[in-house]
């Protein structure tokens, strides 16, 4: 007899669609499995066959065949167990072949049948519904995560007797009756601002960094405050779209990391990776591709601390995806594309110990502060927007009662501007002023011809590129639309220069 069951795999972060055929006919006994598998799917045909057996259910002394299509695309990751062991007792005349229609089933087995979670089900069940498909079968702790998307039947098991007693009863009611109750996740008590004492040219960065979501670098000795500061960044963020809560929740399921949770994530990542990370923990793949750091940082900011103590090549890694918001990799069994928007920021000591240029402090010689900087390349300060100096504080500022801005009023101002530039791009591709394509720099950043002699000259002063004086208009922007400004104005383009000639500091000596 034969049967198919509805499944799919996952391809970056996305679900492409599988049907498991299964066939049960007369011939030497033998349980073969074909369809560009992987080797975990193929090690599938032992734990179905164990399981099977486990529960009462044992296979035949026939010719058992399986087929995954389409054929061309490779299947990996532990989910196919369940879709396996369906389709073979459906061809076995255990289960009836006409409730497998417009159902999609998802699961691993363990060898006493009992059905354990799997990643990827949110995208998985969002794109099955994409496809007309109406009812799912998951693992019970992956229930939740299926239930986020809106119009599924979700029935959620523990082993391989509920999905029989589901399927041969069409009892879909009775194991769908406890939904889960959908909600927003609390918002975390985020770190704030009121509790950074002075650097206020810090923080008025990091404000207009966000407004205009533009990468920032920090540099200045120890202690300064470049970690506490960068690390309240997120208290300022804007919320989430519905369609970017989506799309990030997806990469977490993905990773296997939104399990637990009440509902889609609604707070923009804060990712900190370690500066021992590989080039593939930050930009993704392995054996079975998965996103790295860079795509769980999507819509949100990634935080590199001690920048120039990262390896140079996982640095280098970065160029592309803050170019394109995206990571393709490509591997022998395909090809792979990972979203990776997200805003950088970076903080670093000006030398190995950390004190230059106060050489009452500093003991590093030139060659040492020369190769230090060094280790941070031209092209990756290039795709840096703003970059400010964070001094030491002085005990004045340390111990004073001053009261410091919240990150509330912060943030209120943040939106305000926010809202000028998404109205402003309406009709565009995109929401933000980083986001402005060099196409479009003439039209949005329009300069009159005062300014463009003016700019004219820092170009050749400062030794600009074409990308970097894009980048000083993009600021400006930023900076015209945070006073409510129609057009940019001289202030605004000073201040966009302050920001990218202090590196010059460092790395022009």
């Amino acid at each position: 007899m034969y049967s198919r069951v509805a499944t799919a795999t996952i391809r970056g972060i996305q679900s492409v669609p599988v049907c498991v055929e299964a066939d049960v006919s007369d011939g030497m006994p033998v349980f073969e499995m074909v369809g560009f598998l992987a080797s975990e799917v193929k090690e599938a045909r032992e734990r179905v066959r164990t399981a099977l057996r486990n529960v009462g259910c044992a296979l035949p002394p026939r010719r058992i065949t399986v087929n995954f299509m389409p054929a061309d695309i490779r299947k990996s990751g532990a989910g196919f167990d369940l879709p396996i062991a369906v389709a073979v007792l459906a061809a076995m005349g255990r289960l009836p072949h006409a409730v497998l229609d417009d159902v999609l089933i998802v699961g691993e087995i363990g060898l006493n049948g009992v059905v354990q979670p799997v990643h990827g089900v949110l995208p998985m069940v969002a794109e099955a519904k994409e496809r007309g498909i109406r009812r799912c079968i998951v693992p019970r702790a992956n229930r939740k995560e299926a239930a986020l998307v809106s119009g599924m039947l979700v029935c959620g098991v523990e082993n391989i007797g509920e999905v029989m007693r589901l399927l041969e009863d069409a009892s879909w009611e009775k194991y769908a009756a406890e939904e889960y109750n959908i909600e927003e996740t609390q918002p975390a008590v985020l770190p704030d601002f009121s509790e950074i004492h002075g650097q206020r040219l810090m923080k008025r960065a990091c404000e207009v960094a966000v407004t205009g979501m533009h990468n920032l670098l920090f540099v200045g000795p120890p202690g300064a405050g470049k970690t506490m500061v960068a690390s309240r960044i997120p208290s300022i963020l804007p919320p989430l779209a519905e369609a970017e809560r989506m799309e990030l929740s997806k990469i977490y399921s993905v990773k296997g990391m939104l399990a637990g949770e009440n509902g889609l994530l609604t707070q923009r990542p804060f990712r900190a990776p370690h500066h021992t990370v590989s080039v593939q923990g930050l930009t993704g793949g392995g054996r079975i591709p998965q996103p790295g750091e860079i795509s769980l940082a999507h819509k949100g900011v990634l935080f590199l601390d001690e920048l120039p103590e990262f390896a140079r090549e996982t640095v280098e890694a970065l160029r592309q995806p803050l170019e394109e918001g995206a990571v393709h990799l490509v591997r022998l069994g395909g090809s792979y594309v990972y979203p990776a928007d997200f805003m950088l920021v970076a903080a670093m000591n000006p030398c190995p110990c950390g004190y230059y240029p106060d050489m009452q402090k500093c003991r590093c010689t030139q060659t040492a502060i020369h190769r230090y900087l060094e280790r941070i390349s031209q092209p990756i300060l290039d795709r840096i927007d703003i970059c400010v100096e964070a001094p030491a504080l002085t005990f004045g500022e340390l111990t004073g009662q001053q009261k410091e801005e919240t990150s509330a009023a912060i943030q209120k101002r943040v939106a305000v501007a926010q809202d000028i530039q998404r109205e402003r791009y309406r009709k565009e591709g995109f929401s933000y002023n980083s986001q402005i394509p060099a196409t479009k720099i003439r039209e949005y950043c329009a300069l009159d011809k005062k300014q463009e002699q003016y700019m004219e000259e820092i170009y050749g002063k400062l030794q600009l590129t074409a990308r970097s004086y894009h980048k000083l208009l993009r600021v400006a922007r930023t900076l015209a639309d945070m006073d409510g400004g129609d057009r940019i104005c001289d202030r605004h383009l000073e201040e966009a220069i302050c920001y990218r000639s202090f590196d010059r500091k460092f790395w022009e000596r």
